[in-house]
């Protein structure tokens, strides 16, 4: 039995419900909220607090690594590639204007690639520098990327490792930038509900209905889908496949030279400094099968292969304790890397897919959907 307080107070039906509290939800709530500043906005998120992959994540601001940037223009075009490129740099810069640097924990240290000594990827990268600079001057400016003579001996890395460097990333603290995030949506009067799994979102009498396991729902005429990792399980109809990504972190490095953000075979190893510690992520390829995966954790064999790495190529002949270990869920399309964002029925939006850059583009995925919403 509710009171009528609670009925007129929390029980009242709300105009747009959305589901996930990670970074395009919660971006999505607040562009809701500025276009529509007298609707109940709720977002409903199945944690105690944000815990989905914008808080699993290893805390990069980037837009693309060169031979990841290179692989996406062979297999889906300039177009599409370079497209996706601009949508991320103009993510960044959106995000860092709305947030600012400081409270974002972001560093402009530097975004860089690896290449061992007698890695052949090294050949093509060298092959395809110069086109690739070119290609970017539009969208980020000249002399976009450029190669460090002195950078395995600059960051401490294996004998003979080519570096290739933009001066447009850095880390950032995905922690502190969640944190901000949340507190600029209670500023615009989003509301919350925490600790409520949503099982599906599908049309129901009255719009977007949430159908949640342990009670009811509350009333919405619209909703949206945010959760990108778990996209397929809330829209069965969603092309987008959940892919884990495992992370470890080890113990303080006495005289880490590390400083920026790292990523080496195409984007699949990414690694970065955190508080004098080596935070290292990914080999994600070795295993997508096993890590095509809903289950938090991690696997022996893909720890093993970031221990390899991290023993071989970033922390050459020094053996350093692990201090710990997580796991975080993507989404995926199952045919190139732009975000799904579509109204899947009437009342249901999606914005999911995002490929694991979400710290890039979540503000403008979550734009582009919340402009599909009905008036």
């Amino acid at each position: 039995m509710h009171s009528i307080w609670e009925q007129r107070s929390f029980g009242a039906p709300v105009h747009l419900a959305v589901v996930g509290a990670g970074l395009v939800g919660l971006w999505a709530a607040v562009h809701a909220r500025r276009r529509w500043p007298h609707r109940r906005v709720l977002v409903v998120e199945r944690g105690p607090h944000p815990a989905g992959a914008s808080v699993r994540n290893a805390g990069f601001a980037c837009f693309g690594s060169p031979s990841e940037l290179l692989a996406d223009l062979a297999a889906e075009g300039e177009q599409a590639a370079l497209t996706r490129v601009a949508e991320r740099w103009q993510g960044l810069l959106e995000l860092r204007r709305e947030l600012g640097d400081a409270v974002i924990g972001f560093e402009p240290s530097g975004g860089h690639e690896v290449y061992a000594a007698d890695d052949p990827l090294y050949t093509r990268m060298a092959e395809g520098f110069d086109r690739l600079n070119d290609l970017l001057r539009p969208i980020t400016g000249p002399r976009t990327f450029h190669w460090l003579p002195d950078g395995a001996d600059r960051f401490g890395l294996a004998p003979g490792t080519r570096v290739a460097r933009t001066d447009l990333e850095g880390p950032v603290d995905s922690g502190r930038l969640m944190l901000a995030l949340l507190h600029l949506a209670r500023q615009h009067g989003v509301e919350f509900r925490w600790d409520l799994p949503v099982e599906r979102l599908e049309p129901g009498p009255a719009g977007g209905g949430l159908v949640t396991a342990p009670g009811p729902a509350p009333p919405a005429p619209q909703g949206l889908g945010a959760t990108t990792g778990h996209a397929r399980q809330l829209l069965p109809l969603a092309d987008v496949g959940p892919a884990r990504g495992q992370v470890l972190l080890t113990a303080p490095v006495p005289g880490l030279r590390l400083r920026g953000t790292f990523h080496a075979h195409e984007g699949y190893y990414y690694f970065r400094d955190l508080d004098g510690a080596v935070l290292l992520g990914g080999a994600r390829h070795l295993d997508k099968a096993g890590e095509t995966t809903w289950a938090d954790g991690t696997s022996p064999m893909l720890q093993a292969a970031l221990e390899d790495f991290l023993q071989r190529h970033i922390l050459p002949g020094r053996h350093v304790p692990i201090a710990h270990r997580w796991s975080g869920i993507m989404g995926f399309r199952s045919q190139g890397k732009t975000p799904l964002v579509q109204r899947m029925a009437p009342g249901v939006v999606a914005a999911v897919g995002l490929s694991g850059m979400g710290v890039a583009i979540g503000i403008r995925v979550a734009r582009q959907a919340v402009e599909l919403m009905d008036e």
